[in-house]
């Protein structure tokens, strides 16, 4: 953040020269603190946003990989079709069959054609749903990678019914009696994220984001001006940071100096660390109570008292 550290040292210059000539311009200067503060805030927000959409980040598929063994993905939503923008099937961590559901997106131009960007249709949500009640079926716990700038937005879609296959894994996932974690790798988009990302525990790699509209939808809408997205992204408090200190999230996952592109593996392995510690504990928990809390943590999001303000 050079501009901003280069405000800081001027400050810093400014507050010797007052106070070498005894000119009292303390009110002028804590103006200017918060200034450099803001302009701080905004342009770690819009790195944090910058690193989620690395085009060297890892993906889903780059994770699953690297944590878990004999991966078999599984297709489909014995509906409509097979949404290539949301990967899903079983695996074994550590021994311990689990399923595994995930959003993907592409590297190449052919591949996010494919992909569709990672942005699923209405029969990806399904598809999840699908693999989430066999788990249920099965005793099998569910992990979910979120990674999305949202749900397809197309004509398509909406005559499918996109807001209705998601409101319905809302409603499942809150409801299913197996544990559920839910690990935000990249972008946590809008509803596209909400989709597959209700669980018992929800975590973020540290340069992920999580928010209602990305910050060029948020500039545009509500500030009149897209060219304003880097303010956008530090107003919407989407970092994950801001996440825990809501309690939206219930950790933060380290990523390498740099971002988690340059080291996929280490990065694999720090999500690893948490899934294994946290099936152990919740794997020992009745279902109806897994069930209880999970719903009890999401009633408390969004609770506000003006007292907070």
């Amino acid at each position: 953040m050079p501009h901003t550290t280069a405000l800081t040292k001027k400050l810093e210059e400014l507050k010797k020269l007052a106070e070498a000539s005894g000119i009292d311009v303390s009110d002028e200067l804590t103006l200017l603190e918060s200034k450099v503060k803001a302009a701080s805030k905004t342009e770690m927000a819009w790195r944090r946003v910058e690193l989620a959409r690395h085009p060297d980040r890892p993906y889903a598929l780059d994770y699953i990989t690297r944590i878990f063994d004999n991966f078999i993905e599984l297709h489909g939503d014995r509906y409509f079709g097979d949404d290539a923008a949301i990967v899903g099937g079983l695996g074994f961590l550590n021994g311990q069959p689990v399923t595994i559901i995930a959003n993907q997106k592409g590297r190449s131009l052919k591949e996010n054609m494919k992909r569709n960007h990672g942005m699923a249709n209405p029969e990806g949500y399904r598809k999840a749903l699908r693999l989430a009640k066999q788990a249920e079926k099965f005793h099998r716990p569910i992990i979910t990678f979120v990674d999305t700038s949202g749900a397809y937005p197309g004509l398509g879609a909406e005559e499918r019914g996109i807001g209705e296959a998601i409101a319905r894994n809302l409603m499942e996932f809150s409801q299913l009696k197996t544990p559920i974690i839910s690990i935000i790798i990249g972008e946590g988009g809008s509803g596209g994220a909400l989709g597959i990302s209700v669980g018992d525990k929800i975590y973020m790699l540290e340069n992920a984001v999580y928010s209602v509209i990305s910050p060029e939808g948020c500039a545009s809408i509500l500030l009149r001006d897209a060219s304003r997205a880097k303010d956008a992204a530090a107003m919407l408090r989407i970092t994950s940071n801001d996440l825990l200190e809501f309690k939206i999230v219930n950790g933060i996952i380290q990523e390498p100096e740099g971002g988690a592109h340059t080291d996929p593996d280490a990065t694999a392995q720090a999500i690893k660390k948490v899934l294994v510690r946290d099936l152990q504990d919740l794997c020992d928990r009745p279902p109806a109570v897994l069930v209880r809390y999970r719903n009890q943590k999401i009633r408390k999001i969004g609770h506000w008292n003006e007292g907070d303000a």
